[in-house]
């Protein structure tokens, strides 16, 4: 926790979009940023095994975080469940090697580091406190307030994934940010990632999307490759559509009625 980072670049629900994240980590300034945080949901799509390679092969430049996604496939795999709330999900979990499924099994749900203009930064995949909690840029004042309960006082910003979209809001005097999803985006397409220090700073990657969804559906054996990567890559949820679907999701309701 000494050591102060300059720059970093912030990768989130990758999916196992091969081709998405090959196009970000040639950027530039991803290749130039002090460390690539990952902050969950990295494998739970169409190519796990060669995305969990490449990014291991990385070596430390990589920094973990699992996301609810990621622990599925692993709670799936050792059986302490019998099905994954995404239909892709059981291929997936199939398609790992054992040495995958306990390197998924050991990544942390959070990760604190000091960046600079930043202080002290924690990243999750949903909330701190919680893999699979909703938090959206609309939520209620009172809804960070809870996802935010217990948290140090000393952590000004908050690094979360999740929802897949994008967005950078102030909660409670702290600075959220979401850097949105690389391989499965609502509301627009591109892999989306974030640049972060001093400040936070939203990037798309955009990249062959018709070539990436010819890719998936040769190199991967999910009988509804072409149809999954032509919704997601494409990005046919419009953020409309997912706020209005995923806002109960937050509580609002309930808190309306009462």
């Amino acid at each position: 926790m000494t050591e102060e980072h300059t720059r970093l670049a912030v990768l989130s629900d990758i999916h196992g979009v091969l081709p998405a994240l090959e196009a970000v980590l040639a950027e530039p300034e991803v290749t130039a940023a002090d460390r690539i945080v990952l902050t969950g949901d990295i494998t739970a799509g169409p190519q796990p095994s060669e995305v969990l390679d490449l990014l291991r092969s990385l070596g430390d430049r990589v920094l973990w975080v699992g996301g609810n996604a990621d622990r599925e496939l692993v709670e799936y795999r050792r059986g302490q469940r019998t099905e994954i709330p995404d239909p892709i999900g059981p291929f997936v979990a199939q398609s790992l090697r054992e040495d995958q499924v306990d390197f998924l099994a050991a990544l942390p749900g959070t990760l604190t580091l000091r960046v600079r203009g930043l202080g002290k930064v924690l990243f999750c995949h949903a909330t701190p406190r919680d893999d699979e909690e909703v938090v959206l840029v609309d939520s209620r004042p009172e809804r960070w307030a809870e996802v935010f309960s217990g948290l140090a006082p000393d952590i000004g910003t908050v690094v979360c994934g999740h929802t897949h979209m994008p967005y950078v809001r102030l909660a409670h005097g702290r600075l959220v940010v979401n850097p949105g999803s690389i391989g499965m985006p609502y509301g627009r397409p591109g892999a989306h990632w974030c640049l972060l220090g001093p400040g936070a700073d939203l990037r798309v990657t955009s990249y062959d999307i018709p070539g990436a969804a010819a890719r998936l559906t040769a190199e991967c054996a999910y009988p509804q490759i072409a149809e999954w990567a032509d919704y997601f890559l494409h990005a046919r949820a419009s953020d409309t559509e997912v706020l209005a679907a995923w806002g109960p999701k937050d509580g609002r309701e309930a808190s309306e009625v009462s």
